[in-house]
């Protein structure tokens, strides 16, 4: 079983760029814990979407794939994660959305790059 860990970022106004131009290269770094399905970890932004309003003013958005539960639960609470997120999220957050879940069984070959 695959789980899928989706999470936007939306950082208050007075945030700078360099700020999160880090927030955004620190993330990327946490494809390299073992609990990150064969490195499936993926940072973008900002939206591309349009009509823009559809985006809801969210400027990152972070893909991960994690081979269940338990390894989810161990990237939550792995040092590095919460290094990143104590020192350049929670600080200068204005909202956070995470959605989680786990994927059919029919569609695993999709989450490990095989159709």
């Amino acid at each position: 079983m695959t789980i899928v860990h989706i999470v936007l970022f939306k950082f208050r106004p007075e945030v700078t760029d360099d700020l999160k131009a880090t927030f955004v290269r620190e993330l990327k770094q946490l494809r390299d814990l073992p609990c990150v399905l064969n490195k499936r970890l993926v940072v973008g932004g900002p939206s591309v979407t349009d009509p823009i309003e559809r985006s809801k003013g969210y400027h990152f958005a972070l893909v991960s794939y994690h081979r269940d539960r338990a390894a989810l639960d161990e990237y939550q609470a792995s040092s590095e994660h919460h290094r990143v997120t104590s020192t350049y999220l929670w600080p200068f957050k204005e909202d956070v959305t995470r959605f989680d879940f786990e994927v059919a069984s029919e569609d695993e070959q999709v989450c490990l790059g095989r159709l």
